[in-house]
């Protein structure tokens, strides 16, 4: 499974409900699903990011962690590989065309390419977390 894909998985389980069959991003060098890339999969509900994330973020025992701005702390919670290594897959499959080797430049783009592709996938995503 794409890291994007398992992000949706995580985020659907945590409320309960089945993640969209294909989601919007497929992985880089696979055949386009159902929804070409960029078009919306048809989700068959609409899951509160940003509550499930909250109430992850009450519920660890690390602290300080921002999802809101931060790929590495979402992924975190999510219980997800956030290495520099998982960051550059999740990079690729979201086709990043900046230097990976700017973590920070690269970070940013991929939290703000994430809560778009949540929201196309049937997530609700605050309007001020897309890009």
């Amino acid at each position: 499974m794409s890291i994007f894909g398992t992000i949706v998985s995580a985020i659907f389980h945590h409320a309960g409900s089945p993640p969209p069959a294909s989601p919007a991003a497929p992985a880089s060098g696979s055949a386009p699903g159902p929804a070409p890339a960029g078009q919306p999969a048809a989700p068959s509900s609409t899951v509160d990011v940003a509550a499930i994330m909250d109430k992850l973020t009450a519920q660890s025992s690390e602290k300080g962690l921002d999802w809101r701005h931060s790929i590495v702390d979402m992924m975190k919670l999510l219980n997800l590989d956030s290495s520099l290594h998982a960051r550059k897959e999740l990079a690729q499959e979201l086709h990043y065309s900046g230097n990976m080797n700017d973590s920070a430049s690269m970070n940013i783009w991929l939290h703000g390419q994430v809560m778009t592709k949540l929201a196309q996938n049937g997530g609700k995503v605050p309007s001020d977390l897309m890009h």
